[in-house]
């Protein structure tokens, strides 16, 4: 037969005969383009990946065949010939006509091929290349039956192909060569610019000769896998290949090596903070062939500090094969790099610190991510990870060496609203506010036993100032009290301390549970009578929040001093009013209030005075 089309006519069916789908081709091209593959470029890829599992078919046979893939383009065109196997007749009916259908899965002559030595598993195939072209001409020649007479299939788009045997001399050696004519507003996409750098891009790590025109597409041995004179040159080209790859130039190299998952590669350290939610993206080739450039999940969520290439020949790609499937051996492969990572850490603690403080300088976040989870990291980690205290920057270990007890609070504005005072009366805290600091903190006894850790609380801070002398708060009693009843809708206490620094005129203290305390009252205030209720049954008897007045305060003595009970009431409400500014807390409604409240009512009594002196002159 020297022709046939996919529109052959089929004999009736009785209704119980099984019926067979009929595919619209150019509805199939269009789900391709639009939803299974993220751009046209992968038609050169689906090229490469044939002709290089048609030369990889052939050499199993034939181990010195010929391996070269040969691109050229010509105004609107584009021939890929290589030296492969090659097919029959009988091989472009059952190959290149059946959508689904891979050679990879049984070869022609019914021999089971070994699939881990080919790129194409899913027998998508030329369709790809519809996506940018409106014919495929192919034509092959096969190495296994080499009587048999050349053979041509051309395609179309509208769903319907012609096959033809050729002369003998039509093509003399075995292999194939695909024709591609483009569609039309896709010509760019076959142009030479485009084909050379789409052929560099997923196929510089191919193990054959590929060439578009007279320039080289591969570039063997992998930069990773080169001999260099020593290890500072070895630094200085992967730095290199990062900056050609990825557009920095890294803090570090580490080298990838997972023999049982056939990986090599290397690992680049960003030189610049990144935030722990965003998602790495790495890329990775399969057998030589770029798979993708945003292989999210090849690494554990903690190592968002580096970016990965590599090259694997054992992990499962997507039906696109532009993402890895989720599976045991992906799982097991994002261990073992995070075990490597993980080494390297150690390495530098243990034999480079200068370089371990360069990268904690930038990227100790995401070690503090791992330290959260590992303590044998955590350990290895401790005199080196970089802590907000009372006493400067410092490591835990070094903290932990000036403290009997580490304090430390779970926010910031717990810091900022004690660090001042603490630091003042002796006593260390850390800010555990910030991104896994606080679970770092809890952790420490059990990698540094004997430590002992605790929250601080606002009783701590008051126990740790000093108390009036009994005679002078009891003079002041009358002040005290004008000044609690003022804040007592609140919810907030006044405590009269001695304290330093002296230019502290007012601390609020208060903890999460008087935090929670304050905003239940609030809500019962402005629930109806059920919720009011509800609320009400759930009232705790925790601590409220305290204005603490510091005796030692020029400002507060002169405030203490005054006998209008009403003057009191506002100049307390402009402390705690400061305290809470000072602290960098959020205001709350009421307590915005307030401070306008105190604002105005601080005018009104200076313009009061000043009207008074007027009318005595």
């Amino acid at each position: 037969m020297d022709s046939q089309t996919s529109q052959s006519s089929q004999a009736p069916q009785s209704p119980h005969s099984p019926h067979t789908f009929q595919v619209d081709l150019r509805g199939l091209v269009d789900l391709l383009s639009h939803h299974l593959y993220s751009s046209p470029r992968v038609y050169l890829r689906e090229l490469l990946q044939n002709a290089v599992d048609a030369i990889t078919a052939r050499r199993a046979e034939q181990p010195d065949a010929p391996a070269r893939v040969r691109l050229s383009t010509d105004g609107g065109s584009l021939r890929v010939e290589d030296s492969g196997v090659g097919l029959t007749e009988s091989d472009v009916h059952n190959l290149l006509a059946t959508i689904g259908r891979s050679s990879k899965r049984a070869d022609a002559d019914g021999l089971q091929a070994a699939r881990s030595d080919f790129l194409g598993q899913f027998g998508i195939g030329l369709l790809a290349c519809f996506v940018v072209a409106e014919r495929i001409r192919v034509v092959s020649r096969s190495a296994r039956t080499p009587d048999a007479a050349p053979v041509e299939w051309t395609a179309t788009d509208d769903g319907s192909y012609t096959v033809r045997t050729l002369p003998q001399d039509a093509r003399t050696e075995p292999g194939t060569t695909v024709y591609l004519v483009a569609r039309p507003g896709a010509a760019d996409w076959l142009s030479h610019e485009r084909v050379l750098s789409l052929a560099r891009d997923f196929g510089s790590l191919l193990p054959y000769d590929v060439r578009v025109g007279d320039e080289a597409v591969t570039d063997l041995p992998a930069p990773w896998d080169r001999a260099y004179p020593s290890p500072a040159t070895r630094r200085v080209a992967l730095a290199r290949h990062c900056h050609e790859l990825f557009g920095f130039t890294p803090l570090d190299s580490i080298e990838l090596d997972v023999p049982l998952a056939g990986i090599r590669g290397v690992a680049y350290v960003l030189p610049s903070a990144v935030s722990p939610a965003q998602r790495a993206s790495h890329r990775v080739h399969l057998k030589g062939m770029l798979l993708t450039e945003r292989a999210e999940q090849l690494l554990p969520d903690w190592a968002f500090f580096v970016r990965c290439v590599l090259d694997t020949d054992s992990l499962r790609p997507t039906a696109s094969r532009e993402a890895l499937y989720e599976d045991e051996a992906l799982a097991g492969v994002r261990e073992a790099l995070g075990t490597t990572i993980r080494a390297w850490l150690t390495g530098l603690a243990a034999g480079d610190p200068e370089r371990l403080a360069a990268f904690l300088s930038v990227h100790y976040l995401g070690v503090k991510s791992l330290a959260r989870h590992d303590k044998e990291m955590l350990r290895t980690m401790l005199p080196w990870l970089p802590f907000e205290t009372t006493d400067g920057r410092l490591s835990l270990e070094e903290f932990a060496q000036r403290h009997p007890v580490v304090h430390f609070t779970r926010t910031v504005e717990e810091y900022r609203q004690v660090a001042p005072i603490a630091s003042a009366q002796g006593v260390g805290v850390v800010n555990g506010g910030y991104t896994y600091d606080s679970e770092l903190v809890e952790a420490l006894p059990s990698v540094r036993p004997g430590t002992v850790v605790a929250e601080l609380d606002a009783d701590t801070v008051t126990a740790h100032l000093d108390a009036v002398d009994p005679a002078e708060e009891l003079a002041l009693s009358g002040f005290l009290s004008a000044a609690r009843g003022r804040l007592d809708p609140l919810g907030c206490d006044v405590v009269l301390r001695a304290f330093h620094p002296l230019s502290v005129p007012a601390l609020h203290l208060d903890d999460r549970a008087s935090r929670h305390e304050q905003a239940r009252a609030e809500a019962e205030e402005q629930a109806d009578d059920l919720w009011a209720g509800i609320l009400g049954s759930l009232r705790s008897s925790a601590p409220r929040a305290r204005l603490v007045l510091n005796h030692f305060n020029p400002l507060i003595r002169k405030v203490s001093s005054l006998n209008d009970p009403e003057l009191i009431g506002t100049a307390t409400e402009s402390l705690y009013g400061q305290a809470l500014l000072m602290a960098q807390r959020p205001l709350r409604p009421a307590d915005s209030a307030l401070l306008n409240r105190a604002f105005i009512g601080l005018l009104e009594w200076a313009t009061h005075s000043e009207s008074g002196e007027e009318g005595r002159r």
